[in-house]
C-alpha cells in the first residue's frame, strides 16, 4: 500500500506510523503543515497549506489510502474529500482530543477538564458532519475521546499512541538517589494543569530535598535527554487520560502521575502502572514517591513493559493494517 498521513502532526505519530508501516513493506509518509518547536522531521515532508494544495494531483497519483490527522484534509475546507472519493480511494480520519472535544460532554464525567483549546461546539459538530459525509470510519487513541466522536461514524477504532521504543532505552530511577528530580513538561499549562503542579510543588520544598525541573519550549530530542535524568514525571491532570508524555516517560522506565477519569480506567489494559492523579490528590501522590524510592523502581519496571506490549509501534502497526485492510469493506 501507498499511504498519507496528513496534515497536522500531533505528538509525532504521522512520522513514528509511517515509520512502521515502511518497515512492514509499504510506502507512508506524512506531510505536515503545522510547525513547532519540537521539530518532528521523521518519515515527514514538512510544507505549507498552499504548497501541500498545489501538490494535490500529485498526491492523488501517488497514494491508494488516505489517513488523515486532527479533523484536517489535504485542502483547508476538506473539499478534496469528495474528489478523494470520487477516485476510490481509502480514507480514515484520526481524531486526537482538542479537535473533536465537545465542552459540555467533557463535562459531564470530569469536574477538572480544560477545553479551552477546543472549538465552539457548533464549529465541531458542522465539520463532522462534512467529515462524515464522505469518510465513514475514525481511529481515536483511547475511551476519552471516542465518546465524542461515536455518534458520527459508522465505526470507530481505538488505537493507542505509538512509539518507537528504538530511541528509548530504560533508565530507571536510583533508589540511593539524595536529590530525586521531579520534571513536568507542559506543551500547555492550561491544558496539563500546571498551576495545581506549581502549587503542591510549592507546599513539598518546605518538606523535602528535591530538584524541580518545568520543560518548556524545548526540541523534542533535546527534552528526551532530561526525561531519562527524572526520577518522577509529572504529567496532566484535567484531561483524564494519558498521552505520549506519559508513554514516553514509562518507556524510559519513569513512574508517572497523570489524571484518568474513574469511568475510564477499565478501558485500559488492567496492568496500566501510571499513578492516578487529580488536583485533589496531587500533593499527596508525588509525597508517597518522594517518600519510597522503591515504589519508583517498581513503578518504572512496570511502565516498561506496559509500554512494550500496549504502545510499541510494532504492535500498534498491526492494529493499523487490520483497519486498513478492512476500509471500504
Amino acid at each position: 500500500m501507498k499511504i498519507f498521513h496528513g496534515t497536522v502532526e500531533i505528538a509525532g505519530q504521522m512520522g513514528i506510523l509511517s515509520s512502521a508501516l515502511n518497515k512492514k513493506g509499504h510506502y507512508s509518509i506524512g506531510y505536515n503543515t503545522f510547525h513547532s518547536y519540537l521539530g518532528y522531521e521523521d518519515c515527514l515532508i514538512n510544507t505549507d497549506q498552499p504548497g501541500l494544495e498545489e501538490s494535490f494531483e500529485e498526491i492523488c497519483d501517488t497514494f491508494d489510502l488516505f489517513h488523515f490527522h486532527y479533523g484536517s484534509s489535504i485542502f483547508r475546507d476538506l473539499s478534496d474529500l469528495p474528489e478523494l472519493k470520487r477516485l476510490g480511494k481509502k480514507m480514515v480520519m484520526h481524531h486526537w482530543g482538542n479537535d473533536v472535544r465537545f465542552h459540555d460532554k467533557a463535562r459531564n464525567h470530569n469536574p477538572f477538564v480544560y477545553t479551552g483549546d477546543s472549538p465552539p461546539n457548533e464549529v465541531i459538530h458542522e465539520k463532522l458532519k462534512t467529515i462524515t459525509t464522505f469518510i465513514k470510519e475514525a481511529i481515536v487513541q483511547d475511551y476519552e475521546v471516542y465518546d465524542y466522536v461515536k455518534d458520527y461514524y459508522e465505526k470507530v477504532h481505538v488505537v493507542p499512541i505509538a512509539i518507537d521504543l528504538v530511541h528509548f532505552h530504560p533508565h530507571f530511577p536510583a533508589f540511593d538517589k539524595k536529590r530525586p528530580l521531579l520534571l513536568h513538561a507542559p506543551t500547555n499549562r492550561d491544558f496539563k494543569g500546571t498551576q495545581h503542579v506549581e502549587k503542591a510543588i510549592e507546599v513539598l520544598k518546605e518538606e523535602f530535598d528535591f530538584e524541580f525541573v518545568m520543560i518548556e519550549k524545548m526540541n523534542h530530542e533535546e527534552a528526551i535527554k532530561l526525561y531519562r535524568e527524572a526520577d518522577i514525571i509529572v504529567d496532566q491532570f484535567l484531561c483524564g487520560s494519558y498521552g505520549l508524555l506519559s508513554v514516553e516517560a514509562m518507556a524510559l522506565g519513569k513512574p508517572v502521575l497523570t489524571y484518568i477519569r474513574p469511568d475510564l480506567i477499565n478501558t485500559f489494559p488492567e496492568d496500566l502502572p501510571i499513578v492516578n492523579t487529580n488536583p485533589d490528590t496531587l500533593y499527596d501522590n508525588i509525597k508517597l514517591l518522594l517518600h519510597h524510592p522503591e515504589l519508583r523502581i517498581e513503578l518504572g519496571k512496570k511502565g516498561r513493559k506496559y509500554v512494550e506490549n500496549v504502545h510499541s509501534h510494532d504492535v500498534v502497526v498491526e492494529k493499523l493494517l487490520n483497519i486498513y485492510s478492512q476500509l471500504n469493506d
